[in-house]
């Protein structure tokens, strides 16, 4: 485990002992308020507020032998920027990306590791998957004590009442495409249905159409089981599933037939896991602090058959060619010449009032 801290409305935690590097480095054979944390992130997911002035999104500031000031803001224009004042070193980073809507779910995450003097600032759109990164120079090493400070927040720390979710891990946590099913996820192959976590690289899938094409990899990633990685349960029979599926909310399922073709005129349509939450198609699910989910990566983007249903395999565009984004995600470990190349989707993206009609239209 390397999330070490999580805190959202409905409560916090902060658990440095499941961390089994924080333990080995620390004197006392376990983690202690001084010890320095070198290398990790935090992850902040909110909604920014359109406006001519700046918005506090977090806020910290604590006194002492090792006095610190951590502040995240958003601009004007769209954007975050990072200060960090530690003991009268300034450490500072803004990331720009324009175009946010009012209801759109932003991760910013920054991550940092002290002894390569490396650090990055994230800003993500969850929707749309585009993301934007500034380089942080040699940001400091914080102490395991702030760290608490920040999730359990007593009296030093401030959150904006529009964040979902504030968690820290000890490790550079990846940005960018981001895996979708839960790991007993039956995935159609030649063979039968395999649970997506057991798929291998050169294993093969069925599409929705029938078609074999071979798994290029399967990713996996442990998240906060909280905002736009709450997941959500896909209910049988709808949409063809012959049980139900745990997904995450931005999975999105191809939906065809004669009543697409009559609500859109189009032979199909695509609807994220969470556009279906309020109708009898898709519900939340009650977890743990945190999941872990998983998915293939295939040469061409297509639907592929997942519990009876067509649910998206993983979608990377054309980020192969952006080097400097490549190495924030989960396919830096690649060799980036083999990666595909995905077409932008064929078929329209439903908002959530469309998805919810086409839904109770598919169940009458």
């Amino acid at each position: 485990m390397t999330w070490i801290g999580l805190w959202d409305h409905d409560g916090h935690g902060f658990h440095p002992e499941d961390c089994p590097d924080l333990c080995a480095v620390s004197s006392a054979g376990r983690p202690a308020p001084d010890d320095l944390v070198t290398r990790g992130s935090i992850v902040l997911e909110t909604r920014l507020t359109p406006g001519s002035r700046p918005q506090t999104l977090l806020r910290y500031a604590s006194d002492g032998t090792w006095p610190v000031q951590i502040s995240l803001q958003s601009i004007p224009g769209g954007g975050v920027t990072l200060v960090i004042d530690q003991a009268g070193t300034l450490c500072h980073a803004v990331v720009r990306q324009p175009h946010t809507e009012r209801l759109e779910a932003l991760h910013i995450t920054y991550s940092w590791d002290a002894p390569r003097k490396w650090g990055h600032l994230v800003l993500e759109h969850m929707d749309s998957g585009q993301f934007t990164i500034a380089d942080v120079p040699a940001p400091p090493p914080l102490r395991l004590a702030d760290l608490e400070e920040l999730i359990r927040g007593r009296s030093t720390r401030y959150i904006s009442p529009d964040a979902e979710f504030l968690a820290i891990s000890t490790r550079i946590e990846p940005v960018g495409p981001m895996p979708t099913l839960s790991g007993r996820t039956p995935i159609a192959t030649p063979a039968g249905e395999v649970p997506v976590a057991k798929l291998r690289r050169g294993d093969t899938v069925l599409t929705e159409t029938g078609d074999v094409l071979p798994v290029l990899h399967r990713v996996s990633r442990t998240v906060p089981a909280r905002g736009a990685f709450a997941p959500v349960r896909l209910r049988a029979p709808y949409f063809g599933l012959h049980h139900d599926a745990i997904v995450a909310p931005g999975q999105r399922l191809k939906i065809s037939g004669s009543v697409v073709d009559y609500m859109f005129g189009t032979e199909a349509v695509l609807a994220n896991a969470s556009h279906l939450i309020g109708g009898m198609a898709a519900t939340r699910v009650a977890t743990g602090p945190y999941i872990t989910y998983h998915h293939v990566l295939l040469p061409q983007h297509q639907a592929i058959r997942t519990a009876g249903a067509a649910l998206e395999s993983l979608y990377i565009g054309r980020l192969r060619r952006k080097k400097h984004l490549l190495a924030a995600t989960l396919l830096s470990a690649f060799d980036r010449a083999r990666l595909p190349e995905h077409s932008t989707p064929a078929f329209p993206i439903l908002r959530q009032y469309d998805a919810l009609v086409l839904a109770e239209q598919r169940s009458a």
